[in-house]
């Protein structure tokens, strides 16, 4: 089954790209038409604003991961195995729209009305990681260590690949997820 794209999706998939190359706050509408080879008023048929593409971007990725993170934690698998999850997660969502995770880590703070519910994701997001690793902690599958900072050790590697993958030809989503897991969750000791 093939499915069409919509105009509104085309125009939403080249500001991504755009606001990844320039930042959300040099785009302008101008911009956004001139690379979609249209006229800037022609864009208000399909979209309302910059704003409302923002959102269709930010908003869309963060309750994905949300909503992966929820199955990650409410599944029976060990806390290793949840972290590689979470690991396979941000490979997955990361290689699949690299100009998107770009807005969601550069530009959520330019979010106006969906701010809070954005911050309100993120902070579930990260609490679900931490209890995650508190579980593995207690169960003595983790070291004991300060989970919050595992938390963001991790996170930051995962959020910043979208500027690592574009600048390889070739990659090997599974061998990725497993070398990431291998250094992240269980370090370089020998």
């Amino acid at each position: 089954m093939v499915t069409e794209v919509t105009r509104r999706e085309e125009i939403i998939v080249t500001a991504t790209k755009l606001f990844k190359e320039k930042g959300y706050s040099a785009v302008t509408m101008r911009d956004l038409a001139t690379a979609m080879g249209m006229k800037a008023a022609s864009l208000y048929n399909h979209i309302n604003s910059k704003q409302d593409i923002l959102k269709a971007i930010i908003i869309s990725l963060a309750e994905e991961f949300t909503q992966g993170m929820d199955l990650i934690k409410k599944s029976k698998h060990s806390t290793i195995e949840k972290l590689k999850l979470i690991v396979e997660l941000h490979v997955h969502i990361t290689t699949n729209n690299t100009y998107g995770m770009a807005s969601l880590n550069n530009d959520w703070m330019h979010l106006e009305d969906q701010l809070e519910y954005y911050l309100q994701l993120r902070k579930k997001y990260e609490q679900d990681f931490v209890d995650i690793i508190k579980t593995g902690i207690s169960s003595s599958e983790i070291i004991e260590t300060n989970a919050e900072v595992v938390m963001f050790s991790i996170l930051s590697t995962l959020r910043s690949l979208y500027l690592w993958i574009p600048k390889k030809e070739e990659i090997n989503l599974k061998e990725l997820t497993q070398n990431l897991s291998d250094v992240l969750i269980y370090g370089i000791n020998k």
